[in-house]
């Protein structure tokens, strides 16, 4: 039996490894030349300095149970941790953090720490049951369902309402930066399950780095493939499941789709339901994103001590900040301030310097398909925290929303989280249905992040989606 998967995103290659596994001939086809979707990693400034394209810090990478189960260390795969995993910083120079350490992330919330404490050391005692639930649709059965219960009395609140446990900023702080991971409005419901989530995996596993880079996660999923007898076709772009089947010259009995909701009605086109079709077509992206990668002199002079052991910083100042922010961009305004995630990967990995000159990688909220430079916005973020950033640039490299997208079809508009993650959209996605990858067509099914459980480099969209498939052929 054949498989062809379109798009080798960590979601498609995840789909295909669980393919080959049952013994499947599986092929993916992938558009630009290098695989790995937002899973890559280029000298995007200047020779030797290594930048992650898009994906960079992996919390639910070194937790999913798939990918665990591939033995990537074996394929050249290596995490690795700085000493500080996140670290909010505040104009007047106080910081939270998120450590593994718990008791580290206590004291840099002075009288709120207990609180904290409170609230994430239950959901981290059982967070591989609940990441089992959370993993999986939204609409299922759980087999661990108070530890879903936990998890959902406070997933439901609104992110502003969550932070009035809190007295003082550098927590309200930590946890809205974490919060709006979701790309979207944080007053509305559910909009604390990305904080909780994202929050929990920090202090279980850290937010870790790949060695190299994230396109070594890429790497090592491919070994695995071509280990399994599968084999990754680069350059060439698939426009219908007639060119599907033409590529393995025989109607496939799986074709997986690790793409926008939008690309897979392009090509599945007229034999995909209408009803199916529509919903689809109906399918909403959320804001995008600026990016801006920076060759650096040296390290950045943070004024906060922590920051400057931080492998991950959130620049958007105090909670009532970001969560204006994040409203104006979802309403199609660009802010003054925007919300900036800023990556300093080379402090767990020096391999990605080269000499004193390391690479530091950001980018800001900024709205969906926005046309606009946020380079300077990005830059006065940073010396914003750290005065005198400037003068430690040697060379920059930027990426627009509309160049986001040019760079991968499926982050639409600038989207990378693959679809707006409103509270309908985090329940039912990508459509309102009990079997999300299903697109309709025996044998065709949609795998990418714009299905549950939705962003991030885990492989689970895939993996669900293969699970799909395999029952249909038993």
């Amino acid at each position: 039996m054949h498989a062809v998967v379109v798009g080798s995103g960590p979601n498609g290659l995840a789909a295909a490894i669980r393919l080959a596994q049952e013994g499947l001939e599986v092929t993916v086809v992938e558009a630009s030349e290098h695989p790995g979707g937002g899973a890559r990693t280029s000298e995007l400034t200047l020779p030797g300095v290594l930048h992650d394209d898009c994906s960079a810090f992996h919390p639910t990478g070194v937790l999913s149970r798939f990918l665990n189960s591939l033995d990537l260390g074996a394929h050249g795969l290596e995490w690795l941790w700085p000493e500080v995993d996140l670290a909010h910083p505040l104009d007047d120079g106080r910081a939270g953090v998120i450590s593994r350490d718990m008791a580290r992330t206590v004291s840099s919330l002075g009288d709120d720490g207990d609180s904290w404490a409170r609230l994430f050391t239950p959901l981290t005692r059982h967070f591989d049951k609940l990441l089992d639930e959370i993993f999986q649709p939204i609409l299922h059965i759980p087999d661990h369902p108070f530890a879903l219960a936990r998890f959902g009395l406070g997933a439901v609140l609104p992110a502003t309402m969550m932070t009035r446990r809190w007295d003082d900023e550098p927590a309200r702080a930590l946890f809205m930066g974490v919060a709006a991971h979701a790309f979207g409005r944080l007053d509305t419901p559910l909009s604390s399950s990305v904080g909780l989530m994202l929050g929990t995996a920090g202090h279980v596993a850290g937010w870790p780095v790949a060695k190299g880079g994230s396109g070594a996660i890429t790497t090592a999923m491919v070994s695995v493939l071509e280990s399994l007898g599968g084999r990754v076709v680069t350059g060439t772009t698939v426009t219908s499941l007639d060119q599907v089947r033409e590529l393995v010259g025989e109607r496939p009995e799986v074709i997986m789709l690790d793409t926008a909701p939008d690309a897979a009605v392009r090509i599945v086109g007229d034999a995909m339901p209408a009803r199916i079709s529509r919903s689809l077509r109906r399918f909403t992206y959320g804001p995008g994103v600026f990016k801006v990668d920076y060759a650096i002199e040296g390290d950045v002079d943070w004024l906060n001590d922590e920051c400057r052991r931080a492998g991950t910083l959130h620049l958007g100042g105090t909670a009532p900040e970001i969560a204006a922010a994040e409203a104006e961009t979802v309403r199609g305004r660009m802010p003054e301030r925007p919300y900036v995630l800023v990556g300093q990967q080379y402090l767990a990995d020096p391999s990605r310097s080269a000499g004193s000159v390391n690479p530091i990688w950001a980018y800001a909220h900024v709205p969906h398909g926005w046309t606009g430079d946020a380079g300077e916005a990005v830059t006065a973020q940073i010396e914003r925290f750290a005065p005198g950033f400037r003068d430690r640039i040697l060379a920059t490299h930027s990426r627009s929303a509309p160049e986001m997208q040019t760079y991968n079809a499926n982050y639409v508009g600038g989207d990378v989280s693959a679809g707006a993650n409103t509270a309908k959209q985090i329940v039912l996605r990508p459509r309102l249905t009990t079997d999300p990858y299903s697109l309709g067509v025996d044998g065709v099914y949609l795998c990418s992040s714009s299905t549950p459980p939705g962003g991030g480099v885990h492989g689970m969209c895939g993996v669900n989606a293969a699970e799909r498939a395999l029952s249909q052929l038993a």
